[in-house]
Order: structure tokens, then sequence, then C-alpha cells
């Protein structure tokens, strides 16, 4: 462990560049995170992706939002330069940078909108992070935010195949109220909890084999929120 994060395990970034994971959670949460933005989108955006991981992120919040400028930041130096070549490879313009999510190398007030997808988790200072989000981010800003659970991260799948740390995770309750508590607006319109298959202890097979729905009254095990820094 570093000060910062945890650090993933060889299984988990092999998974990062795999098309289920672009497919299956990063497209997916990109989608549900547009329809939670709904009539706020903003025209020529700055945007910060916080973890942009293999580069890929980058490559769709391009193509979606058509960025002024795009700045991508990972604390890992070896996603620093895969992401470096994904952009290259896909002729976008974006700027790549080793950096921590609590300090970031941003100048106060300087981007519209801060995309965090599935980085949260693997964050120890939560709070700082979410502090240097707050900061970056102009009067209004968008918080675009998607994260497992700990009903998610607990179970024995991710245990075996994934590292976190583990006294930092959160309910989705528990995260919408620690971002709220950093000075942004949550309204319930802009928050989903998806029960999406791969996020379910039997990676969905029940209900996609055997035809039985998921219980109403299951642990929510993502959370989605678009929150404006107040």
């Amino acid at each position: 462990m570093t000060t910062d994060y945890v650090k993933e395990s060889s299984f988990g970034v092999w998974f990062l560049g795999t098309r289920t994971w672009s497919t299956h959670v990063l497209t997916r949460a990109m989608n549900d995170l547009e329809r939670l933005i709904g009539t706020r989108r903003r025209i020529a955006p700055v945007i910060l992706d916080v973890g942009c991981g293999y580069g890929n992120s980058l490559v769709l919040l391009h193509d979606r939002f058509q960025p002024s400028r795009l700045i991508g930041i990972d604390i890992d130096p070896n996603m620093v330069a895969a992401a470096t070549r994904r952009t290259n490879v896909c002729a976008i313009t974006a700027e790549v940078h080793e950096a921590s999510a609590a300090k970031l190398p941003l100048d106060d007030a300087s981007v519209d909108i801060v995309f965090c997808h599935q980085t949260f988790h693997h964050l120890v200072d939560q709070n700082a992070s979410l502090r240097e989000f707050h900061r970056v981010l102009k009067p209004g800003g968008l918080l675009l935010f998607a994260e497992s659970t700990r009903k998610y991260i607990y179970s024995w799948i991710i245990r075996l195949l994934f590292r976190h740390p583990m006294d930092v995770q959160r309910t989705g309750g528990e995260y919408i109220a620690m971002i709220k508590a950093a000075k942004f607006d949550a309204a319930r319109d802009s928050i989903s909890f998806p029960y999406l298959w791969w996020s379910r202890a039997d990676l969905g097979i029940l209900e996609r084999w055997f035809g039985r729905t998921p219980p109403k009254d299951h642990e929510e095990t993502l959370v989605n929120v678009v929150a404006v820094r107040l």
C-alpha cells in the first residue's frame, strides 16, 4: 500500500484492458451518467478523468462531450504510458499525467467536469480526494461519480481477484452522504443504483440461466451520481 491508494492485482490490471471492462463496466456507466446529466451538458467543457487507466475512458469522454481540454491522471506510471498510447492511436488530444487524486496538478476552479469511474474505492484518503475535486471544479461544475459499493467489494470473487483498501469501503448511501458533506449537491434524480450482472456474487447466472428475478430488497452493489459543485 502507498499513502494514496492500494495497487491493483495483476489480474485487475489485465481486466482493465478487456472488452468486458470497456463494454459492460465503463460504457454502461458512461451511458447512465450521461442520462443523469440531462440538460446540464456544457459546450466544449474542460474535463478531468481521475484514474484514466488504459485511456479507454478518455476516448469515450472525447467522443461524447467534445471537450476543449481533456486531462487524464493516474498514479500508476504504466497506466499513464498506456493511456498516452491509446489517445495517440485514436488521434485525440489529451494531456495525461502521473498524479494522485489527493493532490491534483491543476489550478483552482479550472475544470468543468470531473469523471471518477471505479477509482474511488482504490483511494486511501477519499475525503482528501473529494476536497481536491471540489477545489479544481468551477462553481456549478459536475462530478460524474461511478463506484462499486462495499457489498460488491466485500464479495468473495472480488476479494479473490482484486486488491482494495478494505477499511474505507462504503455503501451507496454512505458515498452519497460523503459527496454532499464535501459541498456538492446530489439531487435524488441525479443518482442511480444499477444492479448489473457482473456486480452480483453469482455474476447474474441465476437470472440469465434460470430466469430468477433478483430480489427487490437486495443491497446495492453500484452507485452512479452526477453531483454539482456548490
